[in-house]
């Protein structure tokens, strides 16, 4: 038995809602892409003032914000198609391999960072115009600061992860503006022109560390990682809801699609109770914990003989709670 996925959850009972946390989605979605094109001209023009490593190193996560954005667009559009006969479940997933694609393109930009500023280093440093490039990355850096929280904000609220981790990237941007402008500041200041590539490189390591966390956090979500939290609140509303209705459950199954929660749970009955009031008692379960959760879900329930359930089972199946 399946309870698609809370209404209250999804907005099925306010379809303006539903239809507004779209439209929220993708106006977030264009202007981060518009933005990371303004954001990456102004950062190859302030490349081109200063010759600065860092200014450099900064540019390139634009470029790859760029791309990973452009790609994290069409993972939006394709996460809101619905289920089709060849994909039953939707595309929802394609949150994960977004997220997964925007960290391997961070860390490919920290190895060009990083390689780019040992060769500029050893070459000879020439650097000019260092005030006006700093000005330049400083509001670079608080645009970017406001545009990711913002995104990580909308992402939340209309729960995409692919927003979400397109706003880390954006405040992770921002943070690589600010350590540059400081360093564009120490060169100033003390006239020692190597604090421009170690910033560079200090860039490098922390983008590094970004990307292999997004990396990290995809792999998880495609291998069904279940989140100790969400599985503490589940077995708390299942407690909960099965005392109230005097049954007993075990299986209790979780995972995310990256949109939607899925929940699967056997319910344990006494051998006589009628196949009706079980059911009806099973769709009370189904409809109360979906309507519990924050996100959007789905609800699979399976009946069972409480006295018997073991014999009847030709292997052995799960039956473990969650912690």
């Amino acid at each position: 038995m399946t309870h698609e996925s809370s209404d209250k959850a999804r907005g099925d009972d306010h379809p303006g809602h539903e239809r507004q946390d779209v439209k929220d989605a993708w106006f977030a979605m264009r202007l981060s892409l518009l933005v990371g094109v303004v954001m990456l001209a102004g950062k190859v023009t302030a490349y081109f003032v200063t010759g600065s490593t860092a200014i450099l190193a900064d540019a390139a996560e634009s470029v790859v914000h760029v791309i990973a954005v452009a790609f994290a667009a069409f993972s939006l559009r394709l996460s809101m198609k619905p289920a089709a006969p060849k994909f039953l479940y939707g595309y929802e997933r394609i949150s994960f391999l977004s997220a997964g694609f925007e960290g391997a393109m961070i860390a490919l930009a920290s190895v060009f960072i990083l390689v780019t500023a040992i060769q500029k280093w050893l070459a000879g440093l020439q650097l000019e115009n260092l005030g006006s490039g700093a000005l330049m990355l400083l509001g670079a850096g608080c645009l970017n600061a406001g545009l990711g929280w913002y995104l990580i904000r909308t992402g939340r609220r209309v729960n995409s992860l692919i927003l979400e981790a397109d706003g880390k990237h954006v405040l992770t941007d921002s943070w690589t503006s600010f350590g540059v402008v400081v360093g564009l500041v120490l060169v100033i200041a003390t006239h020692w022109r190597p604090f421009d590539p170690l910033i560079a490189i200090l860039v490098a390591l922390n983008i590094l560390w970004s990307g292999g966390m997004l990396v990290w956090r995809a792999a998880v979500g495609l291998l069904d990682y279940s989140d100790p939290t969400m599985g503490h609140k589940i077995r708390e509303m299942l407690d909960l809801i099965c005392l109230e209705l005097g049954m007993k459950f075990h299986g209790v199954r979780f995972r995310t699609t990256g949109y939607r929660q899925l929940i699967e749970v056997h319910l344990l009955f006494p051998r006589d109770t009628a196949l009706g009031d079980a059911h009806a008692r099973a769709t009370i379960v189904e409809e109360r914990l979906a309507a519990e959760m924050a996100t959007p879900t789905e609800v699979i329930t399976h009946l069972e003989a409480e006295e018997d359930h073991e014999i009847v089972h030709h292997r052995e199946h799960y039956t473990g709670l969650p912690k």
